[in-house]
């Protein structure tokens, strides 16, 4: 784990692309530009993003920081993303950790996730394990390619 580099963007983005793409577990637009994406997902300080690596190879990556300004600063948020082929071998896992404990040493309040795909059954049971819990959910919020409309969670985790 480390943080991101200008050197991992080609990786990164196609992690991004591939998963934004696949319309399953992100609210984003599956027709995202890389130049779009780019400008969402590489955090500035105090906010920070980062990569889960094997050598020279990205698995995964993360970004985190406040979940709003002002008085909501207080409260942090992240996304993150796993390369198809390393899902199932802890990367998410790894990647979720790291956001906690970043999140706790700068004196964030709790982590708070704004949208989990309630059907992204592999996210919301990791982020449970590690003691998240779901505060409620927008019904049919998420408009699914097999599922039809299914709903989006808020999660979070207090420190």
């Amino acid at each position: 784990m480390r943080d991101f580099q200008e050197a991992d963007w080609p990786q990164v983005w196609a992690i991004i692309r591939d998963v934004v793409r696949a319309a399953d577990t992100f609210p984003f637009d599956p027709d995202m530009t890389e130049e779009q994406a780019r400008a969402i997902w590489i955090e500035r300080p105090p906010g920070r993003t980062v990569v889960a690596v094997d050598g020279d190879r990205v698995l995964g990556t993360a970004k985190m920081g406040a979940n709003r300004g002002g008085p909501g600063a207080h409260i942090a948020t992240a996304s993150f993303m796993v390369a198809e082929a390393e899902r199932g071998r802890g990367v998410g896992s790894a990647l979720c950790r790291e956001t906690i404990k970043w999140a706790e040493e700068q004196g964030y309040a709790g982590v708070q996730f704004n949208a989990v795909v309630e059907t992204n059954i592999h996210a919301v049971t990791l982020y449970e394990r590690l003691g998240f819990r779901i505060l409620g959910t927008v019904p049919r919020a998420f408009e699914h390619p097999a599922r039809g409309r299914v709903g989006l969670h808020l999660m979070y985790l207090e420190f």
